[in-house]
């Protein structure tokens, strides 16, 4: 009986075993360092950073609005008959072979203010992007953070499965040594072994569970399926305070991006107001050209002509809007409508973060006492089973009540982890509402 024991022993242990990852030397992450790696790595982050490039190249690009343009001009034509010499303006009966060269600018001297605005409203959209980059980046910081606390929870949930699986192994163990010696019914034996198949079940469960959250994590750093990751969970968990919600509130509205986003959105649609009134004022341009010319009908060497008919010309042209089938009216009440809707886009915007803080201030005040109550709970069944694990070994309690006494026990425990871990998120959550760097 002895050594079937001692084999049963090391075959569970041989099952555990090979359940849990390999040790190796690879790299042991931290949630510090696994920010760092996303912030840097992140698909996401990097579109983000993209984005808000393209932005400043289109404000580039609106600031060279102010300056002239220049573009250069030939043309090369034959006429034969009766027509007017290009270049002369002569009118002649005979072929001509003409060449037309030139220099024109123009430059926008005034157009309703309109330039300026347009620069002005590109400059803060840089801004916009740039608020859209640091949202991205907190986003994907939130969900690590997430997730590296999870696989916190799940390697725990591993432990407690693994040491339900070996107690109540032992305890088969013990149940199959008295039913064979006629000292319990067949009853409580097979509920020994449904406990152990149950808690073996469980074990693999978490063990599962554990994959599907690393897989989450390496899909947040960008790491290939088959790159190593393990986690540090050696540093110990530190709660922090539970801040005033209406400070808090106060706080995160002034540093938040998605917040400062959609202020600037409404700076954005008044630009646009502004760039849409421009339309009813005059536009007045300065305009210039240099050419010059060449025309067989002369008898003057092709360098010579290029000389004699070099010209310049300089002007100002003016544009005043009369009518324009109320386009710009169109223009102007639409700009107004979109005022609006930014107004209202960035009072929901506060409203929806209202609402995640409050819910995250409570959730933290609540998982912090059921924290407080599970711990009480979990000490308390902890004892209790180890009373009934004594009963039973002594032949005064059946297996049916020791089953009951070690899932309650593991209730408890699992209560108790899972308050642990959501106290945790739930006061980093809060922490970084308030600008804090998220630091287990």
């Amino acid at each position: 009986m002895k050594k079937g024991i001692v084999l049963a022993f090391a075959f569970l242990a041989g099952f555990i075993r090979g359940q849990e990852p390999a040790v190796s030397t690879q790299k042991v992450w931290t949630l510090e360092e696994c920010i760092s790696y996303a912030l840097e790595n992140n698909i996401t982050i990097k579109q983000a950073e993209l984005e808000k490039k393209s932005s400043e190249v289109d404000y580039m690009a609106e600031k060279s609005s102010r300056l002239p343009n220049l573009t250069a001009s030939g043309s090369q034509n034959f006429t034969n008959g009766n027509s007017i010499d290009p270049i002369t303006s002569d009118f002649v009966s005979q072929q001509i072979n003409a060449t037309s060269l030139g220099l024109n600018t123009q430059i926008t001297l005034f157009q309703g203010n309109q330039i300026n605005n347009q620069i002005e409203q590109r400059k803060l959209l840089v801004d916009q992007f740039g608020f859209y980059e640091k949202e991205a980046k907190n986003d994907i910081t939130l969900r690590i953070t997430e997730s590296f606390i999870q696989l916190l929870f799940s390697k725990e949930n591993i432990v407690i499965a693994q040491n339900n699986l070996i107690t109540s192994h032992k305890e088969e163990l013990q149940a199959k040594a008295r039913f064979e010696a006629g000292s319990i019914a067949i009853k409580d034996y097979t509920d020994a072994q449904s406990q152990t198949a149950t808690n073996k079940y469980t074990l693999i469960t978490a063990k599962n569970d554990y994959a599907q959250q690393l897989l989450t994590l390496k899909q947040l750093l960008e790491l290939p399926p088959e790159h190593p990751l393990e986690i540090d969970d050696s540093e110990g968990i530190d709660l922090k305070l539970i801040p005033n919600l209406d400070d808090l509130y106060k706080k995160a509205l002034e540093q938040l991006p998605e917040i400062n986003a959609s202020k600037v959105n409404v700076s954005v649609a008044e630009k646009e107001l502004d760039i849409a009134k421009g339309g009813y004022l005059p536009t007045l341009s300065l305009i210039g050209s240099i050419g010059s010319g060449y025309t067989s009908t002369r008898e003057f060497t092709f360098t010579d002509q290029l000389d004699l008919n070099f010209n310049q010309r300089a002007g100002l042209s003016l544009s005043v809007p009369i009518f324009n089938r109320n386009r710009t009216k169109a223009e102007v009440e639409n700009a107004k409508i979109d005022i609006e809707i930014a107004e209202l886009a960035l009072a929901q915007e506060e409203k929806d973060l209202y609402l995640k803080i409050e819910t995250a201030w409570q959730n933290a005040t609540a998982t912090q006492a059921q924290m407080q109550a599970a711990d009480v709970a979990r000490n308390a069944a902890i004892e209790s089973y180890r009373l009934a694990q004594k009963q039973y070994e002594l032949g005064a309690l059946s297996t049916t009540d020791l089953v009951i006494s070690q899932n309650t026990y593991t209730n408890t425990e699992q209560n108790y982890l899972q308050a642990k871990y959501l106290s945790l998120l739930y006061t980093q959550l809060l922490q970084f509402y308030q600008g804090n760097e998220i630091k287990i």
